[in-house]
């Protein structure tokens, strides 16, 4: 299978303020139940050691379930574990680069914040899948650009390549952002920050059920 079929529907990203360590394999693995697609291990704590072994755990629940586990900012540390791949930010070093360390198959992310430009040359770079925004509020980084579904819409007319949105994003404003032309919606607070994570979960998934049966409507004549 093409590695980017997989990339569609559920992009949850770990918090360490919301996914504690000791929570945060039970998190995942909810998150998963609920149907997430991917998972992001991001951490910002600064512990090498307590980063591994988190990563290495969230990689014996992701792959018995086909998802992917990608590891934010560190190559690395995705390197090391054998994760799926990288998600890279502005200042997190280059996409070839990235490439070249973890090889073919790994799948290679790239913020591109509310810049179309900066997602036409992660494309050219190799890049696997561009995300946008902040698109919301986000209480992740409030002090994060904005983004609109028009970009969105550019995007999926000029790149050949799955369209992630992110910022403060739940079941409630996610569907506009899918119709615009997102491929996945990554999410921090609306899963790992609620009670239910598998409800949270799944009520976000389901909104790509619902595109996928506006794209492909049954024919009852």
């Amino acid at each position: 299978m093409d590695k980017r079929a997989k990339l569609r529907g559920l992009y949850a990203i770990t918090d360490n303020r919301l996914t504690p360590s000791e929570e945060l394999v039970e998190y995942v693995a909810q998150a998963i139940q609920g149907g997430a697609a991917v998972i992001q291990y991001r951490d910002k704590s600064g512990d090498p050691g307590q980063r591994m072994w988190e990563a290495q755990d969230l990689l014996s629940v992701c792959r018995p379930f086909g998802v992917p586990l990608i590891i934010n900012d560190d190559v690395e540390l995705a390197a090391h574990v054998g994760a799926d791949g990288v998600h890279l930010g502005r200042e997190d070093g280059a996409i070839e680069a990235a490439r070249a360390r973890l090889g073919p198959d790994a799948i290679i992310g790239a913020s591109c914040y509310n810049d179309l430009a900066l997602a036409h040359a992660a494309a050219a770079a190799g890049a696997d899948y561009v995300a946008f925004g902040s698109f919301n509020n986000s209480g992740t980084k409030p002090n994060a650009v904005r983004a609109t579904p028009e970009l969105l819409v550019r995007a999926r007319a000029e790149l050949d390549l799955p369209i992630v949105a992110i910022g403060g994003i739940n079941a409630q404003n996610g569907w506009p952002l899918i119709e615009a032309g997102a491929d996945m919606l990554a999410v921090v607070h609306a899963v790992f920050g609620m009670v239910d994570i598998p409800v949270a979960a799944r009520a976000i998934s389901l909104l790509f059920d619902l595109d996928n049966a506006s794209n492909n409507p049954s024919d009852d004549s």
